[in-house]
């Protein structure tokens, strides 16, 4: 791992409009640059942080993928959330000030490293900031929901027809295609995140191949039906 002082312009970063507020003065901007004075470089299978370290940064991810995983009491890994460019980590640490998860990369990434306590002050004193961290944790917290609902009442189809429509609907909003992607995580930590076994995963995503709703190569995966996706998760609340 790598953690470079080069300076990162969040004014002039191409990800500031997934990352930041929009409305910021440049003056305000110029202050936030400061709090983002650090860069770290990770390699893929590297943690950002472990559970039980203490919590003292959020990350905005610049490039790369990465999972937050528990480990459950009988030792295994629970895969609890993927989280890519232009996404923030580390809120975990926020409540008990220590990470309660480990956070690891799926392939070589890069994140912008801003100090808790910098950013805390900052939004005290631009209530735009301050709006946009209430923002983003309420987002987190919407989306554990939505994962619990998921696991809760879903079928495996249901779960896997879901998972796929949301990274799509992710990936396409930082401007890549809606319809095609490439998974960086293995079959078996899908699995993990959305309470299937190996085996389920495999079978659906033949299942939905068998019907022309998508074509899969590996670890590409073309979406070639959205409105049949949709209409699988939907199915659960027609009966």
């Amino acid at each position: 791992m790598d953690i470079s002082t080069v300076k990162v312009a969040c004014s002039s970063c191409n990800l500031r409009e997934l990352c930041l507020p929009m409305g910021l003065s440049p003056n305000e901007l110029d202050k936030l640059d400061r709090v983002v004075a650090t860069r770290r470089r990770l390699k893929r299978g590297d943690a950002l942080f472990n559970a039980g370290e203490k919590f003292s940064s959020l990350y905005a991810v610049r490039s790369g993928f990465f999972k937050t995983a528990i480990t459950t009491a009988d030792g295994r890994d629970q895969v609890t959330g993927f989280q890519m460019t232009g996404e923030i980590i580390g809120l975990d640490g926020i409540v008990n000030d220590v990470h309660s998860c480990d956070a690891i990369a799926l392939e070589d990434a890069e994140v912008c490293v801003m100090p808790f306590d910098q950013v805390e002050e900052l939004s005290r004193e631009f209530t735009t900031l301050q709006h946009h961290v209430h923002k983003i944790m309420s987002r987190e917290i919407v989306r554990d929901h939505s994962v619990m609902l998921l696991l809760g009442s879903m079928r495996a189809d249901e779960r896997l027809a879901a998972f796929l429509l949301n990274l799509a609907q992710r990936l396409h909003a930082r401007g890549f295609s809606h319809s095609e992607l490439v998974l960086r995580m293995t079959r078996e930590e899908i699995g993990s995140y959305l309470g299937m076994k190996l085996e389920t995963v495999s079978r659906t995503f033949s299942r939905f191949v068998d019907e022309g709703i998508i074509e899969v190569r590996q670890r590409y995966v073309h979406i070639k039906d959205t409105d049949a996706l949709k209409l699988i998760v939907n199915s659960t609340s027609c009966g």
